[in-house]
């Protein structure tokens, strides 16, 4: 599937209209529901796929940030052949009582974070000081879209460089061309 097929597919798919309060608290017009093409096995393997090339190449490990991040950074790891990390909102109060699930330590490992789609890029920062509360060394984000709503600003002051598959702009400008 090429770029514009695949940026197609997604918004699609993914692409809502309505009335919906996102996690910054911001009410939208539209959202991008990241469930349905994570859903959907072709179309995740060809996103795991397209961001295999944006992976930056001193990654040692992949981050997949709970709940969205995960489904992407498993095909990433998938395609990849990296290891990956589930990355809680919050360590649970049993079990290994981590906030990182999936290797013994992460301490001098760099880290690229997968997410799915990023407005603010809050949760993101809260993860990234999680990781790097573990000894991991983070300053990388993939993600699906970058609705390009302060997201990249709020990551760049936080020491972390963005890195979307596309922006919200780029999947509308395609699907008008379907």
């Amino acid at each position: 599937m090429n770029d514009r097929k695949l940026a197609q597919a997604i918004y699609k798919i993914a692409h809502l209209e309505g009335e919906f309060k996102l996690r910054s608290g911001m009410t939208s017009n539209e959202y991008f529901d990241k469930y349905r093409f994570e859903a959907q096995p072709r179309l995740l393997k060809a996103i795991a796929m397209a961001l295999r090339g944006l992976i930056p190449s001193d990654t040692q490990v992949l981050a997949g940030l709970e709940m969205g991040g995960i489904p992407i950074a498993t095909a990433l790891a998938l395609e990849s052949g990296l290891p990956v990390v589930f990355v809680r909102k919050r360590a649970k109060e049993y079990g290994t009582q981590r906030v990182a699930e999936g290797l013994d330590s992460l301490r001098g490992l760099k880290v690229c974070i997968i997410e799915d789609v990023i407005t603010t890029g809050g949760q993101v920062v809260l993860s990234a000081e999680d990781l790097r509360g573990e000894g991991a060394l983070v300053n990388r984000v993939l993600c699906v879209i970058s609705r390009q709503q302060g997201g990249e600003d709020n990551l760049r002051k936080a020491g972390l460089e963005m890195i979307p598959l596309y922006t919200g702009e780029q999947l509308k400008e395609a699907s008008a061309d379907a």
